[in-house]
């Protein structure tokens, strides 16, 4: 009975959940208009510094956003029951996507609907590079870290660890100077360290388990990769989906053509590129969170080894995708209140947002060169119709005259009028 009298509120998160289109941004502009205004399930103070919290972790920020609203209104079992709510929507969508591309290379069949998809994609994460440039990059070192990482990641494309290393040099860089940001002074806290520990044991045991099913060659070894994978995406992405999505095309895309994995003959997951880019530029276009990509590159990965396993690849994307982002903000939000004190935590979160900048930056570079360059070279007219595209998107979205779903909308019916 104590749960019942939170129906209304979970309606509301279901109609915005298939409402809520425009990234981020959008998503929060939809919260303050549902959650604050009309229902006032929280104040606009506490939406503003639920949403600067969930800046600071990885993962999907305005999954955390409204996961906290769930959890100040009702405590955990609320979050949780939120947090399903939130995604279902646009993870079934996002699978249904891969069964409908599944079907259609089942056919032979060509998609020209989503022909211009994929530059349309590019030319989102090009764009978010140049937002996310105007609030993290202010001064002399973010300048410097940005170009670095714009370079490290053109150059380094296909080594897994460059994200990683990036992120972590430019926070360890940022901390050399004390005048950003002075210590707050204030008493001492105990912090429960086990709840960190929980996320981290999940984190090993996916990793220990991923590496043995592979080396032992076990049957289901694909659904331990795929855990294994769509965590660590989850766990360890900062930027929101602008940023995962180049990450999971190293992964998926990119690293099983390297000559490394040829040579070893290694069954790793991998995904077709041209159905990965129709796939980043649909998750734009549905209401959501861009993470639910991870349903689709589930579903994806999977498919070969028949039906069955295809849709519990859709469920094992979804959830390990998701799952890091719910047990970092539930676990830490209490821990916040205390180390938001120290300027350590600002400093580093200084120089991760610019490598961020330089990762997306880079990551664009590097697509646009995998995906137009050998075709500009033989001078095909729709390589060039495909770069117009990514340089048209991005006006589009810098001029906020169009919203994001129009704009797909208008690339679905230019590839059908092909």
């Amino acid at each position: 009975m104590h749960f019942l009298r939170h129906i209304p509120f979970l309606k509301a998160v279901l109609l915005h959940s298939i409402t809520a289109f425009g990234g981020p941004q959008g998503h929060l502009g939809m919260m303050y208009q549902t959650f604050v205004k009309r229902r006032r399930d929280v104040t606009e103070e506490e939406l503003m510094e639920y949403n600067g919290f969930c800046q600071l972790l990885p993962g999907a920020s305005s999954t955390q956003t409204l996961t906290l609203i769930g959890y100040k209104r009702g405590g955990l079992l609320l979050a949780v029951a939120t947090l399903l709510i939130w995604i279902t929507p646009a993870c079934v969508l996002m699978g249904g996507l891969s069964y409908l591309l599944d079907y259609f290379d089942d056919q032979g069949k060509t998609i020209h609907w989503f022909r211009f998809m994929q530059p349309m994609a590019i030319g989102f994460i090009g764009f978010s590079a140049f937002r996310f440039m105007e609030i993290s990059v202010t001064n002399t070192i973010t300048r410097v870290i940005m170009v670095l990482a714009t370079i490290g990641t053109f150059l380094a494309f296909k080594t897994p660890w460059v994200f990683p290393a990036l992120i972590l040099l430019a926070g360890i860089v940022t901390n050399f100077s004390d005048k950003r940001i002075p210590e707050q002074a204030g008493p001492r806290k105990p912090v429960r360290w086990g709840n960190l520990l929980i996320f981290l044991m999940i984190f090993a045991v996916a990793a220990y388990l991923s590496e043995t099913a592979s080396n032992r060659n076990w049957k289901n070894r694909r659904a331990f990769n795929l855990f294994e994978n769509a965590y660590r995406f989850g766990s360890l992405v900062f930027g929101g989906g602008d940023v995962l999505i180049p990450l999971m095309y190293e992964q998926y895309v990119t690293r099983p053509e390297t000559k490394h994995i040829q040579n070893q003959k290694k069954d790793v997951l991998r995904i077709n590129r041209d159905h990965f880019l129709t796939a980043s530029g649909v998750v734009r276009a549905i209401p959501g969170p861009v993470f639910s990509i991870g349903a689709f590159t589930g579903g994806m990965v999977m498919r070969d080894d028949g039906q069955v396993a295809h849709a519990v690849g859709i469920v094992i994307g979804a959830i390990a995708i998701f799952l890091p982002s719910a047990l970092l903000v539930l676990f830490f939000f209490p821990v916040w209140q205390y180390l938001k004190k120290y300027a350590v935590i600002y400093r580093s979160l200084e120089g991760i947002h610019a490598a961020v900048v330089g990762i997306m930056a880079g990551s664009t570079c590097y697509l646009i060169m995998d995906t137009f360059w050998y075709p500009l070279w033989r001078a095909e007219p729709l390589a060039f119709a495909d770069l117009g595209i990514v340089a048209f998107t991005v006006f589009l979205l810098q001029s906020r005259r169009v919203q994001p779903p129009w704009i797909v909308v208008g690339c679905l019916l230019m590839g059908g009028l092909l």
